[in-house]
């Protein structure tokens, strides 16, 4: 009960009043959708910057880390989409997307504030390795996934394929601060005190600000759709791929640090990015909105049985 009061709900009370505030028609979604756009074009992409410039890859990045949570992510992903085309009689299309909305964790609002509120700042260097891989694990899959779907439905020639999710890449501001971050570090260079000092400013207003938009923009879904697959989607999301990712760690081998981020990153829901990307290809967006909204929801609960399994 203690982790409940002490580690979650305080993550969950910003997220609350940011709901709040547009509830009750204090902010507008206007200036919801201007916070979002700062944080996620801005402010969360400088955060993962200044974090991947000054890590240590060599200790950061261990391949056992990586494989023990996205051997979860992949898993998830097929499950998704197979009960998505074989148990609710989806079409393809319809398919990838639910199967992106059990892939995608919330690793960056949730996930950082969670483990940074539970093990400390000096615990999220294991975060930041997973975070690099997340935006071009997932969307590089799911675009991938989606286009040949898309290309088995009109007869597209797949040569087309590459440039497409590479351009879909480059234009994500996540990918590209996460870029960026790598050039300075592998390349030694350092940004001037008045520039480091510049961006603590800024990085210090990503996460609050980041779930507070995210409470603001969960009004905006409702509880719709086929509940029995978002149903499905909550269960995948909130305990099989953290259990995947349990089990993989425990063979894996990976040291305490690393297991604790893995596991809770992937204990987090479904991140607002799932709704986006059924947007970008109007498929399952009811399904993707909902789970988005529910799986938050009882993630305040899953995350607490999380954090007191973990050893």
């Amino acid at each position: 009960m203690q982790a409940l009061l002490d580690v979650v709900l305080p993550v969950f009370l910003v997220v609350g009043a940011g709901y709040g505030t547009v509830r009750f028609g204090l902010f507008s979604d206007d200036l919801i959708d201007a916070i979002m756009k700062f944080t996620q074009n801005f402010a969360i992409p400088a955060l993962l910057f200044k974090a991947i410039s000054g890590l240590d890859l060599g200790q950061s990045f261990d391949p056992a880390l990586l494989v023990s949570f996205y051997t979860g992510s992949a898993t998830c992903f097929f499950v998704g989409l197979l009960a998505a085309r074989y148990l609710f009689k989806r079409d393809w299309e319809d398919a990838v997307a639910i199967g992106f909305c059990c892939l995608f964790a919330n690793s960056v609002m949730m996930g950082l504030a969670i483990t940074e509120r539970a093990f400390g700042t000096d615990a999220l260097a294991a975060n930041y390795a997973i975070v690099a891989v997340h935006s071009p694990f997932c969307y590089g899959l799911g675009i991938t996934a989606m286009e040949i779907a898309r290309a088995h439905a009109t007869g597209q020639p797949a040569r087309t394929l590459p440039a497409t999710v590479g351009k879909a890449m480059f234009r994500n501001a996540l990918v590209l601060g996460i870029l960026l971050g790598f050039v300075v570090n592998l390349s030694g260079l350092h940004l001037p005190q008045v520039g480091q000092d510049a961006l603590k400013m800024i990085v210090s207003t990503a996460l609050p600000l980041a779930l507070f938009g995210l409470g603001g923009v969960l009004v905006r879904y409702e509880i719709r759709g086929d509940l029995k697959l978002v149903a499905f989607v909550c269960a995948v999301s909130l305990v099989l791929h953290p259990t995947v990712v349990w089990n993989m760690g425990k063979l894996m081998a990976i040291d305490l640090g690393q297991y604790r981020s893995a596991v809770l990153t992937a204990a987090m829901a479904p991140g607002v990015n799932t709704y986006i990307f059924a947007s970008m290809y109007g498929k399952a967006q009811k399904v993707a909105a909902t789970s988005v909204l529910v799986a938050t929801s009882l993630s305040l609960f899953t995350i607490w049985l999380w954090l007191g399994w973990l050893p």
